[in-house]
């Protein structure tokens, strides 16, 4: 796990004065992300919010993320993985078509991972909006099907639900 990962995470996470606190329905993923912060040299801790919901905290302090830039075609990799653990999806039904897809409600933050993703030869669809009348202001795209393996080999998964599903790809 890298300081870029971190920052792809950080799209579907929520801010305090001075920590970032990242929400998951995965126990799992939020003790890989601890874990992660860990061995980088920071703090973080878990905790399960509330008593009835199935819905897990990871915070940690935001200094240590301060300053940070994607430079690196690896910061990129990185960048979109940890992005696309929080906010991309992947089909799970055998019954449907295969799929994976980026969506967020920052245009321009997904307009910056479409482009990374371009960068690195994988092909993409149209940023698009699937519902005006539901959302306005709610984008995504979609990984075109002959880059699937490509994504899977190059960018790949730390969530460990997302990332099972990718590993049937390759």
């Amino acid at each position: 796990m890298t300081k870029a990962y971190l920052l792809g995470v950080l799209h579907d996470s929520t801010e305090r004065k001075t920590t970032y606190r990242v929400a998951s329905k995965s126990h799992e993923f939020c003790m890989c992300l601890v874990k992660g912060i860990t061995v980088l040299g920071y703090r973080a801790w878990i905790y399960k919010e509330g008593k009835t919901r199935n819905l897990w905290i990871v915070e940690f302090s935001k200094a240590f993320l301060k300053g940070i830039k994607i430079q690196s075609t690896q910061d990129k990799i990185d960048y979109i993985r940890g992005y696309f653990d929080t906010e991309g999806g992947i089909s799970k039904s055998p019954k449907v078509r295969y799929y994976l897809y980026f969506c967020q409600k920052n245009l321009a933050d997904l307009e910056t991972v479409k482009q990374y993703l371009k960068d690195l030869g994988i092909s993409c669809g149209v940023i698009h909006n699937p519902s005006k009348r539901v959302d306005p202001n709610y984008w995504r795209f979609f990984i075109r099907a002959k880059s699937y393996l490509e994504f899977a080999k190059v960018i790949g998964s730390y969530h460990p639900e997302k990332a099972s599903y990718l590993r049937m790809k390759i």
